[in-house]
């Protein structure tokens, strides 16, 4: 494994651990999954890169919109959170009380 696979990886695996282990605040959560999809956009272009394919080249691209859309859904909810329930904590959401 050369050093920036395991960069890419160990990015990625830090970003799985901090949504996994430090889900008190929903901001940290899309902070995290932000990280994710960061070092994920990142090694998809070195990976098309480093093969040199040009049937791939869109790939990045298409990952990074699909990035953006999460990041503004995200966003989006955590703006309504914030408004109906006054905080951003996990733990007072509840879908039973809906």
């Amino acid at each position: 494994m050369t050093p920036t696979h395991f960069a890419f990886s160990t990015a990625f695996l830090l970003g799985l651990a901090g949504l996994a282990f430090h889900r008190t605040h929903l901001l940290s959560a899309l902070l995290c999954l932000e990280g994710m999809m960061l070092s994920l956009f990142l090694a998809l272009s070195l990976w098309t890169l480093e093969f040199n394919t040009t049937s791939f080249s869109a790939s990045p691209m298409l990952l990074l919109a699909f990035s953006a859309c999460e990041a503004s859904a995200g966003l989006a909810l955590l703006v309504a959170t914030a408004r109906t329930h006054g905080t951003d904590r996990l733990q007072n959401l509840n879908l039973l009380q809906c």
